[in-house]
């Protein structure tokens, strides 16, 4: 096991930022789980784990269910938090069974197929609208004037979120969604701390309304969700809409930004889709696996594990490296290249076992709408100039992608 001072792994060094794939690939070559003390987590950075491990129930999201903080050995959380915390902690993403299984079922009754494939013309619709603009003004950021517009107004569709309430919820998102970097620093809390109580109370008096008069949408669908004598608290559906909200556009933007820079960096693999539309889908799976928008996920060990001879005790908690089981050879054939064609791609970018995204069929729609339209009405985009990483590990993408249509 290699000592933490040379793992190469550093996620606060901007050279690592820009491109995290070789220091992976010299995590894979060293073993199996790797000590990160500045995080204290175990890394792990192999395919066949990370997919194991999201599927093993001696892990967990939480450790809430089977043991108090000091029980775990962990501290509670600062008091200043608590927002944050409350907001957080009652989604499902972040609940095991049988919390978790509870809220994700009757979740499920309101996210269904058909209401996820219902909003298909809509998505397609303003995909086209937004790159229509874009192609008029011969160019701009395609992250803010295409790829983050169209998920921010389908989650808030999908919600029922009137146009005139959407201005703060992507503020609201990228402020919460900071406390899920390592480490964050203390303003870093404070903001998520502020965007929980404003998102919070703003979706309590839209819950409130929709009571009075229900509609045909996703918020009026979880207050009316009912098993037997089971139903959401209130807590609940609030948690739900901003995970929803969170996970269902931070993931899209990044990978549409990530995905059409990797697209111009490797100008055959472009030329390819632009002629051949038919390569979308497999594209948008290889795009995710390429350069994956969400880096590293977390897992509290609840019992005891064992890792290539190495013991990971209770209380521990492991980083799997989303990003580098993507670039894992032993499971894809010349990781490193983009290739669109890719047949085999059992990529993990939306998570596996009971936690795998339930977001991830909406996600896919809005990936092939934004896609189609960028290809059909502007076939000869190219990037203006070479795009800035944002400072962060865990959701990785760009501060902006500027673009040319001539």
């Amino acid at each position: 096991m290699a000592a933490p001072s040379d793992l190469g792994f550093d996620p606060w060094d901007p050279a690592f930022l820009a491109d995290p794939y070789p220091a992976y690939a010299e995590l894979r070559a060293r073993g199996r789980v790797h000590w990160f003390e500045p995080t204290n987590q175990w890394l792990v950075p192999h395919h066949a784990d990370v997919s194991a491990l999201l599927r093993d129930r001696r892990l967990g999201r939480t450790y809430l269910h089977r043991f108090t903080h000091e029980e775990f050995g962990r501290g509670t959380p600062p008091p200043e938090h608590e927002p944050f915390h409350t907001l957080n902690d009652h989604g499902m993403l972040d609940l095991e069974p049988p919390d978790h299984t509870r809220i994700r079922r009757l979740v499920s009754k309101a996210f269904t197929p058909r209401t996820v494939e219902r909003l298909r013309p809509y998505v397609r619709d303003l995909a086209g609208e937004l790159v229509a603009g874009l192609v008029e003004r011969g160019g701009g950021d395609l992250l803010t004037e295409v790829a983050e517009p169209l998920p921010v107004a389908v989650i808030a569709e999908m919600l029922g979120i009137p146009e005139s309430d959407r201005g703060p919820l992507r503020p609201w998102s990228a402020d919460i969604c900071g406390m899920y970097e390592l480490n964050p620093p203390p303003e870093t809390a404070a903001k998520a701390v502020r965007a929980s109580i404003e998102f919070s109370d703003y979706l309590r008096e839209l819950i409130a309304a929709r009571r009075k008069e229900p509609g045909d949408d996703l918020i009026s669908g979880l207050i009316a969700a009912h098993d037997e004598d089971e139903r959401l608290t209130e807590q609940e559906m609030i948690s739900t809409a901003v995970l929803l909200l969170n996970a269902g556009h931070e993931a899209t933007v990044n990978a549409t930004v990530n995905g059409w820079w990797a697209l111009f960096r490797n100008p055959a693999q472009l030329a390819a889709l632009r002629a051949d539309h038919s390569l979308i889908p497999s594209a948008i799976e290889e795009l995710m696996r390429y350069d994956t928008p969400l880096q590293l996920f977390e897992r509290w060990v609840l019992d005891e594990i064992e890792i290539d001879g190495t013991t990971i005790p209770r209380g521990a908690e492991i980083a799997m490296l989303f990003g580098s089981a993507n670039h894992d050879p032993e499971v894809f054939e010349a990781p490193a290249a983009l290739d669109l064609t890719r047949k085999d791609n059992p990529h993990i970018s939306f998570s596996a076992g009971i936690h795998y995204c339930i977001g991830a069929p909406l996600a896919r729609i809005e990936l092939a709408a934004s896609m189609s339209a960028l290809l059909e009405q502007a076939p000869t985009l190219r990037a203006a100039e070479e795009p800035e990483r944002k400072p962060n590990f865990v959701i990785r993408g760009l501060e902006g992608l500027s673009v040319e249509v001539r």
